[in-house]
């Protein structure tokens, strides 16, 4: 099989896990040798391990807190130079916390914020910075239909990810004749994904007085093609990005909603 990323450096945040997990082990296989980085340093050595031995690519994982700028810096350019350069940076890491707007706790809100929007933009100047000393590079933000449209009880979540396009926009301008394109990919429900099994099926039923079951059905019949979004529907468009198939897009939110967001 054809390995469309052949010999590409990357990093991947948010990268222990779920969508994360899938960024990496999807990007290994197409060729890619990867830094992948999370706030949980011990799963993210164990998937690394797991995602090398398979893939027969090097992986190496790193614990990062996207939120502390300094901390960043540093890896970023500790990760350029474990991979031998950096071509391609995805910004997956990310925490969704919702609640009623008028009881919502300001501290969470602002965490919310913290981490998927200041943390997005530390992380991807970093990448931009050390991709302009290398000859450019691809950035992509996994972002969110909930950057296209508001989102029931989910305020802070919205909030920050419409800003990430606005970061996304805003990047892509000021690099576009640098070599280093930033794009974003807006996913729909990823239904099967640890953080709705492990968390928002539970948040979501409490905040809409339904069972988990319902709200899984409610989730699933606000999509025209009435599945939910799978993590290769998302690496994918990944893969495209990160490409020289995709090189005269920059600063676009691809949605990959199954239909459910049209513009």
């Amino acid at each position: 099989m054809m390995r469309r990323l052949e010999g590409k450096k990357a990093v991947v945040t948010g990268a222990a896990q779920g969508l994360g997990e899938a960024i990496v082990e999807r990007l290994a296989r197409e060729g890619c040798d990867v830094v992948g980085w999370d706030l949980n340093a011990t799963t993210m050595e164990e998937t690394a391990r797991r995602v090398a031995a398979s893939t027969g690519q090097r992986v190496f994982g790193y614990g990062v807190d996207v939120t502390d700028a300094d901390q960043v810096r540093v890896l970023m350019d500790t990760s350029a130079e474990a991979l031998g350069g950096l071509d391609i940076c995805v910004c997956n890491a990310g925490i969704l916390i919702s609640g009623d707007s008028i009881e919502f706790d300001i501290a969470k809100w602002r965490k919310v914020i913290d981490v998927n929007l200041v943390g997005y933009f530390i992380c991807a100047r970093e990448a931009a910075r050390v991709m302009l000393k290398h000859g450019g590079g691809s950035i992509i933000q996994i972002n969110s239909k909930s950057g296209k449209k508001g989102s029931f009880r989910n305020s802070a979540y919205a909030a920050s990810k419409f800003g990430g396009i606005g970061v996304t926009q805003s990047l892509a301008l000021e690099f576009a004749e640098r070599n280093v394109r930033v794009n974003a990919i807006c996913p729909g429900n990823l239904l099967n994904s640890p953080l709705w099994v492990n968390s928002l099926f539970k948040q979501y039923a409490a905040n809409q007085g339904i069972s988990e079951e319902e709200v899984r059905r409610k989730y699933i019949e606000q999509v025209p093609m009435k599945r939910p979004c799978e993590y290769q529907d998302v690496t994918n468009v990944v893969v495209f990005l990160a490409s020289e198939e995709s090189s005269y897009m920059t600063g676009q939110a691809i949605n990959v909603t199954g239909g459910q967001e049209m513009h």
